[in-house]
């Protein structure tokens, strides 16, 4: 979905990059979740998966990172909430931002859970 929503910002699609941002962020972290535990989260918030993630990988760093990021996770969560439920118009800027946050967030995470399993 990533990539997707990268190739959206290419032909100018902003609202669709916005909302294949969150939904890149937001499913990732839940296939993490789910490698982790055996279940699926019945949550679409980006901010209470990573709470979820913090506590199954004992990791302050995902706090620091959730508080330093606030915005920005509020601005992927809007993006879903928006395509679905309010129309919102996204332009060039920030939907480039929220496709680059994305993709820092799922680096961010894959770092984390490297870190966990190396101990």
């Amino acid at each position: 979905m990533l990539a997707h929503a990268e190739e959206c910002l290419k032909s100018r699609d902003y609202d669709l990059a916005a909302f294949l941002a969150e939904q890149s962020a937001q499913l990732y972290l839940k296939s993490v979740i789910l490698e982790l535990t055996g279940e699926v989260p019945r949550t679409h918030s980006i901010r209470q998966l990573l709470h979820m993630l913090r506590e199954l990988l004992s990791s302050a760093e995902i706090d620091e990172f959730t508080r330093k990021h606030r915005e920005l996770l509020i601005g992927l969560e809007d993006a879903y909430i928006m395509s679905r439920y309010l129309f919102r118009t996204y332009d060039k800027g920030e939907s480039e931002e929220l496709v680059r946050f994305a993709g820092g967030v799922i680096r961010f995470v894959e770092g984390v859970k490297v870190k966990a399993r190396d101990g």
